[in-house]
This record gives structure tokens, C-alpha cells and sequence, in this order.
């Protein structure tokens, strides 16, 4: 975080650049939750898919949130 609006250096606002970090982020962290989930399987750890599967979900929801919010915001 800085004391100052980078946006003039990005052409984006911060704030809208936060939310674009964090799509980009959530998506990622459906990326590799499934590398994740596929090697738990592969242990035979349903335990531990199931619960990267909550977390993929968890993740899933926060991207879809966010490009709501950026449509929105967009527009």
C-alpha cells in the first residue's frame, strides 16, 4: 500500500487495479488448487481433495465477485 494514487504511472486507478490484482489472483489459485486436488486423488487423500475443492470453490466465487464488480465499475 502507498501514501500516495499510483494511477497516474499505470493509467489505472489504484482501487481498480486492486480488483484486477485480486481477479487475476483468485483465478490463479483455481489453476493450481486443481494441481492441488488431482494430487491429493492421486495419494488417495479424499480428505484433502474435498477440502481444496472447498477452497478452489471459495476461489471460484471471489473471481466471479470480482469481475461483477469490475463490469459494473466499467461500464
Amino acid at each position: 500500500m502507498t501514501a500516495t494514487e499510483t494511477g497516474q504511472v499505470t493509467g489505472t486507478k489504484d482501487k481498480t487495479y486492486n480488483v484486477l490484482w485480486f481477479t487475476e489472483a483468485c483465478l490463479d489459485n483455481v489453476l493450481r488448487l486443481e494441481t492441488y486436488i488431482q494430487d491429493a486423488e492421486r495419494d488417495g487423500d479424499s480428505e484433502l481433495a474435498d477440502f481444496f475443492r472447498r477452497a478452489q470453490a471459495d476461489s471460484r466465487k471471489g473471481a466471479e465477485q470480482a469481475k461483477q464488480l469490475l463490469k459494473s465499475r466499467l461500464s
